[in-house]
């Protein structure tokens, strides 16, 4: 199977929706009453603009379709998605060794997210660790997932380029 990651268009946003709903709702970990809570019916492409505008959306496609999505924001990775058509075939470690290479081209030196009971051991898997466990309150109902984070080691070469020049590399060699 080829996946292609690219970045979000606008012409992706009406799959999106559907791609997160469809997500939700094949969420084994959560209760019938929690899948409805957290996503009732299909989100409107309107409530979806809305909701992406300001993200950087990347997006994952398998044979021209929409198969996942990631977005991220400064330092938060928001919106980790995978239609249950393509789960567990490879989407969200594509999608995600995009999204982490983006913080990491722009400085990012610390990554985090709110997971799902479900994704929290994809993002344990990429060396990921849990903060904090919580509930949020979703159409009356409260969802568990955990507040997660990962510390993107700087590279070497941006640690040396980073460091004084020491006087003793500034002297001249004397003969």
């Amino acid at each position: 199977m080829d996946v292609v990651v690219r970045s979000g268009r606008a012409e992706d946003v009406p799959a999106l929706p559907e791609v997160f709903h469809a997500a939700v709702q094949a969420a084994e970990a959560y209760s019938e009453a929690e899948r409805a809570a957290w996503s009732p019916a299909v989100p409107t492409v309107e409530a979806w603009t809305r909701r992406l505008d300001g993200l950087d959306v990347v997006v994952a496609e398998v044979g021209g379709e929409v198969a996942g999505f990631m977005c991220l924001k400064d330092d938060l990775l928001d919106l980790a998605y995978v239609h249950p058509t393509f789960a567990r075939q490879g989407v969200g470690h594509a999608l995600y060794a995009v999204v982490e290479g983006r913080a990491r081209s722009v400085g990012v030196t610390r990554l985090r997210t709110e997971a799902s009971l479900v994704a929290e051991p994809f993002f344990l898997r990429h060396g990921w660790r849990v903060v904090r466990r919580q509930e949020v309150v979703r159409n009356g109902v409260a969802l568990r997932n955990a507040v997660m984070e990962k510390v993107l080691p700087v590279p070497d070469w941006q640690e040396a380029a980073a460091a004084p020049i020491s006087e003793a590399s500034n002297a001249r060699a004397e003969t």
